[in-house]
């Protein structure tokens, strides 16, 4: 039986007991919308059974059992963060049939050269370019593992070797961790919005986000990936012959235009803060003119091929969990018994900063990734009035503490590259720990410095 079972089982049989067995001073109905949200919790967090069962079995508990209404239940299906996961799904699936990653990955290629450090930063670039094209992490991957390998093989470097691995972990963290800061690039992203929009009517700029997190989080990180990997898996340079290889041919007239919609859709994120059309309408709307039978860019099959629907039924599942925790007393039941432990007050501006973060980033221990926002968002209102800050700026400070990945099992779409790439998972745990270390003692506090500079911590 795997682990995972064993780790599971605790957590169902306390969901079990907490919905079943009456608990003096705590209402039934609380009670039994707690026991769901602790069993959906350890469902995704484990993995027992693939997330858009889990999620589905949620709302057929919450209806039966008529725990919320219906509105609150489903609140994740009218949210900005499932409908900019669709759009992100028909891009990724549009940037795979055109061809445009492997004109990427070429053009890496040709300007980084062959020396192993310059092919590093290549990889680690081609994440990061990624994630501002493609919102989809998992269809990042997809897209560039394949490319990442045969590159591999070109320069030399065989299964089993440090340049091979080097290059697997470089692009699978490069555009996973990094991309934590770029608002359309990550599930746990859209978990925020859509709960920022559905529990506070807060709709969060990409530009605003983006000046936030992506200089210290996203650069800084990213070029730490880097300089980790090299140091931490040393390979010599690669052979001379990967540079002969043959050009790609010209764009075609649907790479092109998949090109001009991309950098419309990112012109349109990075001004949000002027037109304030949310990014999840803007990616709707390019996945609207790519499915377009005269475009010819994303076909029908393609959307039943390629599209994977069990992702938009995990996200409209998270956030209507943490709708329903939100309505039914649990988030302040969790506000009265661990936010005291944190012990924030106002006007103490780094201990707060390091509470909220350091919560976000150890509850993804249990949670993962994605299960943090739709846990701490309901939360956020008693933690924005402890602290006296905006609950604007707590929902950001999530983002700060889940973007501290302590091991990689934490973000399912690092352990699925790893497995495709070949990578023992030992090796990706010990990029891991040392960046988790350089994080907590480097960028983190510059992360605090960068915050009090913007204006958004007193």
């Amino acid at each position: 039986m795997k682990i995972s079972y064993w780790i599971a089982a605790p957590g169902l049989l306390a969901a079990a007991a907490l919905a079943f067995i009456p608990i003096d001073g705590l209402a039934v109905e609380t009670a039994r919308t707690g026991a769901l949200a602790l069993a959906t919790v350890v469902l995704f967090a484990t993995g027992v059974l693939p997330e858009f069962i889990s999620a589905i079995l949620f709302f057929a508990v919450a209806m039966l059992f008529a725990l919320a209404p219906a509105d609150v239940v489903f609140a994740g299906f009218k949210s900005a963060g499932f409908w900019m996961v669709f759009g992100g799904l028909v891009i990724g699936a549009g940037v795979r049939g055109t061809g445009l990653a492997e004109r990427l990955a070429h053009y890496v290629r040709r300007r980084f050269g062959n020396r192993y450090g310059g092919i590093i930063a290549g990889v680690v670039v081609m994440g990061v370019v990624m994630a501002f094209l493609m919102p989809s992490t998992l269809g990042r991957l997809m897209i560039l593992m394949p490319i990442v390998l045969a590159m591999a093989e070109g320069f030399g470097y065989g299964p089993g070797s440090n340049g091979r691995t080097g290059m697997v972990l470089a692009v699978s963290f490069g555009t996973m961790i990094p991309g934590f800061a770029i608002m359309s690039a990550t599930v746990p992203a859209m978990v925020i919005i859509g709960a920022a929009e559905t529990l506070y009517d807060i709709r969060p700029i990409y530009g605003t986000w983006l000046l936030l997190h992506f200089p210290v989080l996203g650069f800084l990180k990213a070029i730490a990936i880097g300089l980790l990997v090299v140091w931490l898996f040393p390979e010599s340079d690669a052979r001379e012959a990967t540079e002969q290889q043959e050009s790609p041919a010209a764009m075609a007239g649907r790479e092109r235009t998949m090109t001009i919609l991309l950098l419309l859709a990112l012109a349109l994120w990075m001004t949000d803060f002027v037109h304030h059309i949310s990014p999840a309408w803007v990616a709707l709307g390019v996945a609207g003119v790519m499915i377009l039978p005269f475009v010819g860019i994303v076909s029908a099959q393609d959307i039943e091929e390629k599209v994977k629907f069990g992702s938009l039924f995990y996200v409209a599942g998270v956030l209507g969990l943490g709708a329903l925790v939100a309505h039914g007393g649990v988030g302040d039941l969790l506000a009265q018994s661990v936010l005291p432990l944190l012990k924030l007050s106002p006007g103490e501006s780094a201990w707060n900063f390091a509470a909220i973060a350091g919560l976000s980033s150890a509850l993804a221990m249990f949670a993962t990734q994605p299960g943090v926002p739709a846990i701490l968002a309901p939360l956020a209102s008693h933690m924005a009035e402890a602290t006296d800050l905006p609950v604007e700026a707590v929902l950001m400070l999530t983002v700060a503490g889940y973007t501290t990945v302590i091991l990689p099992y934490q973000t399912p779409p690092l352990v699925v590259a790893m497995h495709l790439g070949g990578v023992p998972m030992r090796q990706g745990n010990k990029l891991c720990l040392w960046l988790l270390m350089f994080t907590v003692l480097v960028l983190l506090p510059l992360d605090y410095l960068w915050w009090r500079l913007l204006g958004w911590l007193p």
